[in-house]
Parts: C-alpha cells; structure tokens; sequence
C-alpha cells in the first residue's frame, strides 16, 4: 500500500493522541472530514493501524520497577518455544516478549511494584515457564526516550 503524506500527517497525529475525532483529524491534516475518514478506514483495513489504546502510567498504578529480562531455554525448537510463549501470555507483568538472535532466546520487559515484588515474580512465575535455562534480569532506571509513532518517512 502506498503511504503519501496526509496518510503520514494522519498517523503521526493520531500516534499523539488517537482520541480525535474525525472532524479534528480532518483539520489537523487539511482534509475533508470525508476524506479523512476514507482514508482512516483504508490505514485500519490495510492493517497499518492495528488498534487504539490508552498509554497507562505505571508508576501512577504503583509500579515502579520496569526490568528487562533475558531468558534462554533449554530446547529452542519449536514445540518449547510455543509452550513458552504460551505461559508467558498468562503472567499480566510481562508487557512485551521478544524473541531473539543472540545469547538468550527471549528479552521481555516486565513491570512490577517493588523490588520484592519482582523477586516474587523471579521465583514464583519466570523461573516456572516452561524450558527456563538461564534468567538474566536488568533493572531501568529510568525512560530516556518513548515514542508512539514508528519511523514512517
């Protein structure tokens, strides 16, 4: 699918704040709200837009630990990376999970309330995920850039 540059101006304004309306939108990309609105339905069709969420603050929710966890499997085939995967969805601290090239087979970033709240989730939950070899936990101390928006251009 081609990108051109309203469908751009569209996608970094709503990286910003996916709660405008299409009127607002509109004004922001100097489109027709009729345009606009084709063309925001063309970007979720096409699947370039996948969803729209709130961007939730965990230290506001009493989570202030954010830790980078390297994990390697005992087995890297496919049968125990599934399984992994699959346990892994089930533990609501884990926000993201990614498969990797390197010297662990997997990176996920975890959020926890404190220190002994991570400890917990070390012993109670990563170290009983299916094939865990290897934990190797590394601690944020604090978020020098966020961005909302993939490079487009």
């Amino acid at each position: 699918m081609q990108i051109d540059e309203f469908d751009r101006r569209m996608l970094a304004a709503l990286a910003r704040d996916g709660r405008l309306t299409a009127v607002e939108l509109a004004e922001r990309i100097a489109l027709s709200p009729s345009a606009a609105t084709r063309r925001l339905q063309r970007l979720e069709t096409e699947r370039i837009i996948t969803g729209y969420r709130a961007v939730l603050d965990p230290n506001a929710l009493g989570l202030g630990i954010t830790a980078f966890v390297e994990i390697s499997l005992d087995r890297q085939n496919d049968e125990a990376l599934k399984a992994f995967e699959a346990a892994a969805r089930r533990c609501p601290n884990i926000l993201s999970l990614h498969l990797m090239s390197g010297s662990s087979d997997y990176l996920l970033r975890i959020v926890a309330r404190d220190l002994p709240d991570f400890e917990r989730l070390h012993a109670n939950v990563l170290g009983h995920l299916p094939g865990v070899a290897r934990i190797e936990s590394k601690f944020a101390l604090r978020e020098a850039i966020e961005r909302p928006l993939v490079p487009i251009g």
